[in-house]
């Protein structure tokens, strides 16, 4: 079983994807699962085959625990870790060719906290990896492309994991996606669009965090997909099976 991590800001399509993905996973030959690792989410673009909502009840731990949203959201959080067992004996039992991690929305409650670490680490797999999702919304100006992929860095750095940079909602960019795509690969070409936009202290910072970003190896460029009409998922798939299988795909 090979594990791929959907991960991103929320809003960013980490659930569309990972119906998307197990689809194109289906339509050739392989058996593709998903993990639904949200307890707070309500509905959802796909039937989960794992789902955390039966172990960890989030509104009942807000009703018992007297919590707000948040505070109830982290313990549900911790609570899955400790329910690592029974979830991994139910992929098991489905036991997919690849498995596909819908993350929480509320990123931080997964990769910066122990638990989301612990559990990356004690999903049994033979191959993982992290698929992040740059939110093609938010990164249509420079400084916030840099934000995002400082991020991604961080995420990256938290979970330990290779990981795949993915460019979401693609056909709401127009001809902004060029910039973009421009900038994901030739980070001159990025401090230049920053310099445009900024000054002083704040275009300092972003040239900085640059440096840091190029000194560890960002700028490998980003997948384009659109999830509506599928296009760039062939691109994706690839990436996927080059971390993988070596290139190879699954045999059936």
């Amino acid at each position: 079983m090979k594990t791929v991590f959907v991960s991103g800001t929320a809003g960013s399509g980490k659930s569309l994807l990972s119906s998307k993905l197990q689809d194109y996973y289906s339509k050739n030959g392989a058996f593709a699962a998903i993990l639904n690792l949200d307890p707070g989410v309500e509905n959802m673009p796909y039937t989960c085959d794992v789902d955390v909502r039966d172990h960890v009840d989030y509104v009942s731990i807000m009703q018992q625990y007297e919590l707000g949203p948040n505070g109830a959201m982290v313990m549900a959080n911790d609570l899955i870790a400790s329910k690592i067992g029974d979830i991994q004996d139910q992929v098991d039992q489905v036991n997919p060719d690849y498995l596909i991690v819908d993350t929480p929305g509320q990123i931080e409650l997964f990769a910066y906290r122990s638990s989301g670490r612990f559990i990356v680490d004690n999903i049994s797999s033979d191959e993982k990896t992290n698929v992040f999702l740059f939110d093609g919304s938010l990164i249509t100006s420079p400084v916030n492309f840099v934000s995002i992929a400082l991020l991604a860095t961080s995420i990256r750095l938290r979970l330990n994991l290779p990981t795949i940079n993915v460019l979401t909602k693609t056909d709401l960019l127009g001809d902004k996606m060029e910039d973009i795509l421009q900038w994901s690969t030739n980070l001159k070409t990025l401090e230049n669009a920053v310099s445009k936009e900024t000054d002083g202290d704040t275009y300092s910072l972003t040239t900085n965090i640059l440096r840091g970003l190029d000194m560890g190896g960002f700028a490998q460029g980003l997948i384009p997909i659109s999830n509506v009409s599928g296009e760039g998922f062939l691109n994706l798939e690839g990436a996927l099976s080059r971390v993988l299988n070596l290139g190879e795909e699954v045999e059936n």
